[in-house]
């Protein structure tokens, strides 16, 4: 697992929960048959949908960083080093960004895919102000602040890191985007024909859940976790 190999050579204990969202491949098996230096734990999400994956896996960490990216490992894993230096010297929410003007990005999508995208990304900018790329699944955040996140976190779709930034940005941090090198990998099942429609439902939703809860926003703005001081100690998911 390349994952494993990159974590290996980090100069404190990491750790990889692999969450198990209805897969018909191998996944399970080659997850409990791991032997190597870093420890991966199978985790088991019968809700479908990768905002619900994802959601389980951060509520099950303990660690003072934890963080996801994508099992195909579009993004390059050297972004990693940079990543953890930024969460060390006190940033809370790092994100691989493929619309930052220094990324490297092979993409193979069709015209129409593309056009989709550049519509979505309008639309979630109008929830997530200053974030130009919600989807790169390269994410990585101070432990205590993304399960409070992810406690509230009502989308188990597509659309689940548009919800997940912005309850981030309520508890009052800021998302920092980062270059990445990034490669379309072969075997993605999106259509915008398909799923297009539903995308959109899935933001409106968010955009009223998120009105719903102004309220505990605002309570917790002032909380210790909207508070808390860069980090000194460090665990990762």
């Amino acid at each position: 697992m390349q994952l494993c190999a990159k974590l290996a050579r980090m100069p404190f204990p990491t750790s990889v929960i692999v969450v198990d969202n209805a897969s018909t491949d191998n996944t399970a098996a080659i997850v409990r048959q791991w032997r190597g230096p870093v420890p991966v734990r199978l985790l088991e999400c019968r809700i479908r949908g990768k905002g619900a994956a994802v959601r389980a896996g951060l509520l099950e960490t303990t660690a003072p960083l934890v963080g996801f990216c994508d099992a195909d490992m579009a993004t390059d894993l050297a972004a990693l080093d940079v990543v953890v230096g930024l969460l060390l010297s006190g940033e809370r929410v790092v994100v691989g960004s493929r619309a930052h003007v220094f990324s490297d990005v092979a993409n193979r999508h069709s015209a129409v895919r593309e056009l989709g995208a550049v519509g979505f990304r309008a639309l979630a900018r109008a929830i997530v102000r200053d974030v130009s790329d919600t989807q790169c699944g390269f994410k990585f955040f101070d432990g205590s602040l993304a399960r409070a996140a992810a406690r509230r976190l009502g989308t188990t779709g597509f659309a689940f890191d548009v919800e997940l930034l912005a309850r981030c940005t309520a508890l009052g941090a800021r998302v920092l985007e980062i270059p990445v090198r990034w490669r379309d990998m072969p075997g993605s099942r999106f259509s915008v024909a398909r799923h297009g429609a539903g995308i959109l439902l899935e933001l409106g939703r968010i955009w009223l859940r998120l009105r719903a809860d102004r309220s505990w926003h605002e309570a917790l703005a002032v909380s210790p976790v909207a508070q808390t001081s860069p980090l000194k100690t460090v665990g990762y998911l």
